[in-house]
């Protein structure tokens, strides 16, 4: 079996996941899992579409990830997965979109206007 690869996205994040046969480690810019997300509820964020599916120790995952916060990032990284296991077989797809781990959530920061402090935040009114 040939190396895998997907992306996912979040908010600021990209994240390239290259998936291949192996005994389940997971690297993230060259650190481990626990390394890179000391977090245990961020470390269960990437661990989703595998524990969906059963396959805890069947691939090695190596992940590059930029931009974001740890947040984004665990959140794109869990989409590149899921969209890498899809690659590898069309019948892993049911399960993975009933939890919504292949659908991208579009939300992004809105731009700060000018002539306010924030992007909608508006400075006090003053009657007199």
């Amino acid at each position: 079996m040939e190396t895998i690869n997907a992306i996912g996205r979040r908010k600021a994040s990209v994240a390239r996941v290259y998936l291949k046969k192996g005994t389940g480690a997971i690297s993230i810019n060259g650190k481990t899992l626990k390394e890179y997300f000391p977090q245990i509820h961020i470390q269960t964020k990437v661990h989703e579409p595998i524990e969906t599916l059963g396959l805890e120790n069947g691939y090695d995952l190596n992940v590059n990830v930029k931009g974001g916060g740890y947040k984004g990032q665990a959140e794109a990284i869990r989409m590149g997965i899921s969209r890498a296991l899809v690659k590898l077989d069309e019948n892993y797809k049911p399960a993975l979109k009933e939890k919504k781990l292949l659908t991208r959530d579009a939300r992004e920061v809105e731009r700060k206007k000018y002539g306010k402090p924030k992007a909608r935040k508006s400075f006090q009114f003053s009657k007199r």
